[in-house]
């Protein structure tokens, strides 16, 4: 069993025995998005596999959060963040903009990246080297910014 998925069953039980329930229902969701995931696959997943259902769950999140903003809907503009920065605390602690930097430059020179039509194979190799540690929003605008 991978390291983060006895981390979530802990802070489950220390969620319930306390009493949080917010954290237990958040916790509860991912658990159950990894079993789905499990399920459809028939196999075990690794750390890796984990920590992409939490970013793809921080997206929604954060994407939901936007919209209840938008909308004047501030409970639920907060709710939404408050599981968002949950559901943070299990990833991997997120690169400086100077380290993500570091690591497009040199992946543009090992690619051989000239121009904009190159953006794809950067985009390819950072995200792979990057998992869990950069939003791709953020590696696109510096990719972006550093081919254009």
């Amino acid at each position: 069993m991978s390291a983060l998925k006895d981390r979530l069953k802990n802070d489950l039980k220390e969620a319930m025995k306390s009493k949080d329930t917010f954290k237990r229902d958040v916790v509860r969701f991912l658990m159950s998005a990894i079993k789905q995931v499990e399920v459809d696959e028939r196999r075990e997943l690794s750390d890796e596999d984990i920590q992409r259902i939490i970013q793809k769950s921080v997206k929604q999140r954060e994407d939901a959060a936007a919209q209840y903003k938008e909308g004047g809907r501030e409970d639920l503009f907060e709710k939404e963040m408050k599981e968002a920065e949950i559901l943070k605390s299990y990833l991997p602690k997120q690169l400086s903009d100077e380290e993500l930097r570091a690591i497009i430059e040199e992946t543009i020179k090992e690619v051989g990246a000239s121009s904009m039509k190159d953006m794809g194979k950067v985009m390819g190799a950072v995200i792979k080297k990057t998992v869990g540690q950069a939003d791709g929003k953020r590696i696109n605008a510096i990719v972006k910014e550093l081919l254009s």
